[in-house]
């Protein structure tokens, strides 16, 4: 994209995506009113209006065409770094609900995760009326006080699409692994779980396995004990479960005292799409990468620039 075009496509992203008017969008690029006047009518001649064309400018970076032939990977959009409404971490959420809407359409089947990267883009995306969409929830549920739970992220997500959700009505984990093996053999809630196999298009980011981590956060895991995993291999969490520097499933307590979707399961879905707003999720994600969990990724420059630099081979 050249860069005359690029300033057309900031300035509608800014305007139409982020609402902000022609004098606030003039000051974040530091152009003109004027000028911002007048990218805004090329942009609406040249179709760029709607928020979904605006993605361009993210796609078509060259650090994203690099990491899609060096990892494999279906489509990459990397979100450069700016100040304000411009900045990576605002831009990300954005990016990845109008890029993940570009993916889908009617009779898809889609699943989705949990935790605050999730919610945002749940809450970024714009409504839509697709028809026959079904959302299904990846993992059991979480305490009332947790913000972003998976039955949120679902709800949210189905009802900006139009879409019917499947919730998970079960406890992401249990006490026992005698519990979670009885409950996992429920007719319900083994339905569910393999109904998770008919998704087209999953919905989810990667963990971290650090002191803040959701599943400390969310108290599905102490501090301690996670602490003593991450001694033991642990690199990052998928759908709740742990992870080791491979992608492999880590055969753990913790692991089998889950109630979430088969990690095997989320490999073979056509479409992973992985969103990573943290800089401090590196490992996490070549992880996930090497472990084949990913097939359409958005991130930050500087995480591309990681991925990039750190030589990961296709999985």
């Amino acid at each position: 994209m050249r860069a005359s075009d690029q300033i057309i496509h900031k300035a509608a992203w800014l305007y139409y995506t982020h609402n902000m008017r022609q004098e606030e969008v003039a000051k974040a690029l530091n152009i003109s009113r004027a000028s911002v006047a007048a990218y805004l009518r090329k942009a609406r001649e040249a179709g760029v209006v709607s928020i979904s064309a605006s993605t361009r400018l993210y796609r078509e970076e060259t650090l994203a065409r690099r990491l899609e032939d060096g990892l494999g990977l279906g489509a990459v959009w990397i979100v450069p770094e700016g100040g304000g409404a411009m900045s990576a971490e605002a831009n990300i959420p954005f990016v990845a609900a109008n890029a993940f809407l570009s993916l889908i359409g009617p009779t898809s089947r889609i699943g989705v995760a949990w935790g605050r990267t999730i919610y945002h883009v749940a809450d970024a995306m714009d409504v839509a009326d697709l028809q026959d969409v079904t959302v299904t929830q990846l993992c059991g549920n979480l305490g009332a006080p947790y913000t972003y739970r998976p039955d949120q992220c679902t709800i949210e997500i189905a009802r900006r699409l139009n879409a019917r959700p499947i919730n998970l009505y079960a406890p992401l984990v249990l006490s026992t692994e005698e519990l979670a093996r009885g409950l996992r053999a429920e007719r319900v809630v083994a339905g569910q779980l393999a109904g998770i196999a008919e998704c087209d298009i999953a919905l989810f980011s990667v963990g971290s396995v650090e002191p803040d981590s959701h599943i400390v956060a969310c108290g599905a895991l102490p501090a301690d004990k996670l602490a003593r995993m991450r001694e033991e291999g642990a690199v990052g969490v998928i759908g709740g479960q742990l992870i080791d520097g491979a992608g492999r499933w880590i055969d753990c307590s913790y692991n089998r005292r889950l109630i979430s979707v088969d990690l095997d399961t989320v490999r073979r879905i056509p479409k992973r799409f992985v969103v990573v707003v943290e800089a401090g999720k590196f490992e996490a994600l070549a992880a996930a990468i090497r472990g084949g969990f990913v097939s359409h990724l958005v991130v930050s420059a500087e995480m591309g620039q990681k991925l990039l630099e750190a030589g990961l081979e296709k999985p």
